[in-house]
């Protein structure tokens, strides 16, 4: 009887566990914008402690993307200031060791980068925020043919660029390959 109940205690443990113990990465922090590296890329103070903060779910053109890399960092430079105070929402820590983090000043700046044309949704990446949202931005920024999108079709997916792909124009909202 007693073995009975120790297997019951520990399995209940067992399942009440996780969500006592859920990653501190799942919940939103407040943080400090020391620089913006890039597109994509900030520095941060969060706890005394300075992060490399990589936007979650986009991809802005790489600095060698001229003209648009340094558009989309000269872009992200104003609408995040130095010393201004963000909320970050995690996602994940990447293979780098940096925080992959929606980042909210006033407003989510990952989706007014990819609305305004400065950055595309990372499709391989969506599934951490709300796909549709971000995809329906993009669109938006194809149609009035903001930013990147002043190409037809838009430019050379970053992905794309990093891979050393220089490829032709993509469809519009396509991969390589023909994926939406």
């Amino acid at each position: 009887m007693a073995r009975a109940v120790l297997v019951l205690v520990v399995g209940l443990m067992a399942h009440l566990t996780p969500p006592l113990m859920a990653p501190a990465i799942a919940q939103s922090q407040r943080a400090v914008v020391l620089s913006i590296g890039d597109g994509d890329s900030i520095r941060v103070r969060q706890d005394g402690q300075t992060l490399t903060v990589r936007l979650a779910c986009i991809d802005a053109p790489e600095i060698a993307q001229a003209p648009y890399g340094v558009a989309a960092r000269r872009y992200l430079q104003q609408r995040l200031r130095v010393g201004q105070e963000v909320t970050l929402q995690p996602k994940t820590i990447d293979r780098y060791g940096r925080t992959v983090a929606e980042v909210i000043g006033e407003i989510n700046i990952n989706l007014v980068m990819v609305e305004d044309g400065q950055a595309f949704a990372y499709r391989r990446y969506l599934d951490a925020c709300d796909a549709k949202e971000y995809l329906e931005a993009e669109f938006r920024a194809s149609r009035h043919r903001s930013g990147v999108w002043q190409v037809e079709g838009g430019i050379t997916r970053p992905w794309d660029f990093r891979r050393g792909q220089r490829s032709a124009v993509i469809p519009e909202g396509t991969t390589p390959g023909g994926h939406r």
